[in-house]
């Protein structure tokens, strides 16, 4: 695996609208980037409801799923974490269609998994596929999802992407 794929960490995260309920989405998000491991085989979201911090989304590591959790916990405002993070499975295949898919967008769409912006996550699941993250328009998650459903043995692609505003 290339060490370049450990770079960038797309998350969501809500909050109220007050300025310590914005720090703290700041200061999750800033903690779970620190996270070596990340990869863009991993999709790391979370949603803050006061103190409480939900962590969602789906890892290749089980290691990863701790990192997370254990990142958030001790950060000043966090009284407790849910961590909803899915281990996925170990396959062959699935690895195989996760790298197959990372080749195939590096190669036609080099920009969103560039080093310093991992704006593409590639999720598998017993063959079936879910794209996560951004992209900056349409005819760009389009185009993902297009690549990602050419891969052989891939059953179903989510095309997740969000346009960036």
């Amino acid at each position: 695996m290339r060490r370049s794929w450990i770079v960038f960490c797309a998350l969501i995260g809500f909050a109220g609208s007050s300025p310590a309920a914005g720090n703290l989405v700041r200061e999750v998000r800033h903690e779970l980037l620190l996270i070596p491991r990340y990869t863009a085989f991993d999709w790391v979201a979370y949603r803050i409801d006061g103190g409480k911090v939900t962590l969602l989304g789906a890892v290749v590591h089980a290691d990863l799923k701790r990192e997370a959790e254990n990142a958030v916990k001790t950060i000043e405002g966090v009284h407790s974490v849910q961590n909803d993070i899915e281990v996925l499975p170990e396959a062959a295949g699935d690895e195989r269609i996760r790298v197959a898919i990372l080749q195939s967008i590096d190669q036609q769409m080099s920009g969103y998994l560039a080093e310093e912006v991992r704006r593409i996550h590639i999720i598998v699941k017993n063959g079936n596929v879910a794209l996560e993250g951004e992209a900056a328009n349409q005819a760009d998650k389009d185009r993902a999802g297009a690549l990602a459903k050419r891969v052989q043995r891939v059953h179903d692609v989510s095309n997740n992407l969000v346009i960036q505003k």
